[in-house]
């Protein structure tokens, strides 16, 4: 799949990366991670403490796919309100979810302290405002929802987001530590982490076919510069490129855009420097990076070319008093899944195989979820919330 178009500024942050060395035997493992990008890094932390063999594939350079196009924006509401969410698949199912969320935001916050390297984790707040004055009702609603199973929230009104903002809104949830992260910085991290562990990270080593042996109980890997795997458990972490090797009917993808501006000099006017977006759809977001840039991006179903012009003009439409310059810009697909929730896919044609598809608006929390279940799994034979994230899960009316 053709991700991406463009200029990159993750990448500019760690010239150095790591680097790893291709395959270059035979071999035979536990468990083999497809990918090398954010969700299969996860994978592999998750897998680095537990004792099995575990055997990474990424066809090109770490964090080269969409890893080095994601905001990384941190938090655990999304494109899909949870009170939506709750009218599809219960409100008990959709409050497990919740908390599964900020316990994944923490999470994410723990193996960022573990690490070696500092991957700008930051919590930060976050407003949700309405676009319009027709969306105050069905935001008030989602508040009163989400602060009934725990979230730290509040509801501000007019008067007090125009105290604190160059800007107005008819209303908006303010929410308490979400995060923001470089996601480049942070997959180098976790694959580091595990590699140090014994993780066996192999890059420009793009599979090129699989098959599984029901008699070796084995899952058979070959790869293009002409060596094999044989797994007794593969994790697809592939990212969007997963498509490429099993269709999910669920997965829906459009264009998105961003652009990363010059560092700015003074954020006076940016109340905490909170992570902003909004209800109208198609949506823009905004965060602020560790070395003061700023990062305006959102969905555009109409094309895949990045528009810094508008960009800059929806920025200052916020910030009057902040001048913004671009530096970097770039397009990409975002993959989203018709229900709101994340999937897990798990084939009858994949014995043993499980397919990490974290698409949607906070994929990184979603991955790292998701992630902790498989490896869970795999690792006790048991995870309590497999079910809940399948591509087939059950759609609860209580």
């Amino acid at each position: 799949m053709n991700l991406q178009s463009g200029t990159y500024y993750w990448p500019t942050t760690l010239p150095d990366a790591p680097a790893y060395p291709s395959l270059q035997a035979d071999t035979e493992c536990d468990v083999a991670i497809i990918g090398g990008g954010s969700s299969a890094a996860q994978c592999a932390y998750y897998l680095a403490e537990q004792g099995l063999k575990t055997v990474v594939l990424e066809k090109g350079r770490i964090g080269g796919g969409s890893t080095s196009t994601n905001t990384a924006i941190i938090q655990y509401s999304g494109e899909k309100m949870f009170t939506s969410l709750a009218h599809t698949f219960g409100e008990s199912y959709i409050a497990d979810h919740i908390k599964l969320l900020k316990q994944a935001i923490d999470d994410i916050e723990a193996a960022s302290l573990l690490v070696e390297t500092d991957c700008e984790f930051r919590r930060r707040d976050t407003l949700y405002s309405a676009s319009c004055p027709e969306d105050v009702d069905r935001l008030r609603s989602e508040y009163e929802f989400i602060k009934q199973h725990g979230a730290e929230v509040d509801f501000w009104l007019k008067d007090k987001i125009e105290a604190h903002y160059p800007f107005s809104r008819e209303a908006a949830i303010y929410s308490y530590r979400d995060g923001e992260l470089n996601p480049y910085k942070f997959t180098h991290a976790l694959f580091q982490y595990a590699a140090n562990r014994g993780v066996m990270v192999y890059e420009q080593s793009e599979m090129n076919g699989h098959h599984y042996d029901r008699g070796l109980q084995r899952m058979m890997i070959s790869t293009k510069n002409g060596y094999n795997v044989q797994a007794r458990y593969v994790i697809f972490a592939a990212g969007y490129d997963n498509m490429d090797i099993r269709k999910e009917k669920q997965a829906s993808f459009v264009s998105t855009y961003t652009v990363t501006t010059q560092p700015v000099t003074d954020f006076s006017t940016w109340h905490n420097r909170t992570l902003l977006w909004e209800t109208a759809r198609p949506y823009i977001y905004i965060r602020t990076t560790a070395d003061d840039r700023v990062i305006i991006g959102g969905l555009d179903e109409n094309t895949m070319y990045p528009d810094d012009r508008d960009s800059k003009q929806e920025f200052h439409l916020r910030f009057p008093d902040i001048p913004v310059e671009s530096a970097y810009s770039c397009a990409a697909f975002y993959g989203g899944m018709v229900d709101g929730l994340p999937i897990i896919g798990k084939y009858e044609e994949y014995p043993n195989s499980y397919f990490l598809l974290a698409y949607g608006d906070n994929g990184t929390v979603y991955s790292q979820l998701l992630s902790k279940i498989i490896i869970q799994e795999i690792t006790e034979g048991y995870s309590p919330y497999m079910e809940r994230y399948l591509q087939d899960r059950p759609l609860l009316t209580t």
